[in-house]
């Protein structure tokens, strides 16, 4: 019989079998914004993608793995409330509805009761106290996880270590942290559409995937005549990146290169959540 129990030092919630089975500890890292500045002081509001959390999640719980929530300050994420749709679910309502009950249901939404914990504590009780780490998309990564340098840390001690580290959508652009000026290379890339890294980058040359620009600009009427200041797939080009992309735009894809797992858009979150799973017996 499964049961849910709070995980030492409130670090988050965690799904333990009966029968002995070894749980692995996720780290499911998301972003504290609820919005994404876009080109000449406009402003887009998003979050996290809600199949691409809670599909991935759902499934390591009912695997029985633990899984710790965080942030770069601890604070509480927000929906992108436009992620609310069947589509996402392949049509399937009741899953959709299944997911926004578990959301609710494990608290992470709330002010009050959430279980997410700053990426600074994660650093200070451990890093190695994880066997993998995910991180889903949504427009909200491009916020603030590519120039957290406490995630960089983190990412660069996962690589170090080669351990599990899946990343889904606009997910991967929290690979940039790991650069020794991420700020700088982000407002670079902004201002002129081109950035150097020098070589200095843990990833360059690793096969990944992430919403591609071309999918970027068949999706951009969702930013309400808005523009992006730089697309996640030019911005980990520039820093050294391989890029792959599906034949046909919002398709599953799945790239998995050594640590890395990346899934390219929303429908990929399912794949990425199955190869954790493997990677994780």
């Amino acid at each position: 019989m499964k049961q849910l129990r709070t995980m030492a030092l409130s670090l988050g919630l965690a799904l333990s079998t009966a029968g002995g089975v070894q749980a692995a500890n996720v780290l499911v890292v998301l972003s504290d914004s609820d919005h994404l500045d876009l080109k000449d002081g406009k402003v887009f509001q998003t979050g996290v993608y809600l199949n691409e959390l809670m599909q991935p999640v759902q499934a390591l719980l009912e695997a029985g793995h633990e899984i710790t929530f965080a942030t770069p300050k601890g604070m509480a994420p927000a929906v992108d409330k436009t992620s609310i749709d069947k589509m996402y679910f392949g049509g399937d309502e009741a899953a959709m509805k299944a997911s926004e009950a578990k959301l609710e249901e494990l608290g992470l939404l709330s002010r009050e009761k959430s279980p997410v914990v700053s990426l600074a504590r994660i650093e200070q009780i451990g890093y190695d106290r994880f066997d993998a780490v995910y991180v889903p998309g949504g427009h909200a990564p491009m916020q603030d996880l590519l120039v957290s340098p406490e995630l960089g840390r983190l990412l660069t001690h996962f690589h170090e270590k080669g351990k599990t580290t899946a990343l889904t959508c606009h997910g991967p652009i929290a690979l940039i942290s790991t650069l020794p000026d991420a700020k700088g290379f982000t407002e670079q890339l902004a201002t002129s559409g081109a950035a150097k890294t020098d070589g200095k980058w843990i990833y360059a040359g690793y096969k990944l995937t992430v919403l591609s620009n071309e999918e970027e600009e068949i999706a951009k009427g969702l930013l309400n005549g808005g523009q992006m200041k730089f697309y996640p797939q030019t911005a980990l080009e520039q820093a050294g990146a391989q890029h792959s992309k599906a034949e046909k735009p919002f398709a599953a894809h799945l790239v998995t290169d050594r640590e890395l797992i990346t899934g390219q858009n929303p429908a990929s979150a399912p794949a990425v959540a199955e190869e954790m799973l493997k990677r994780l017996k």
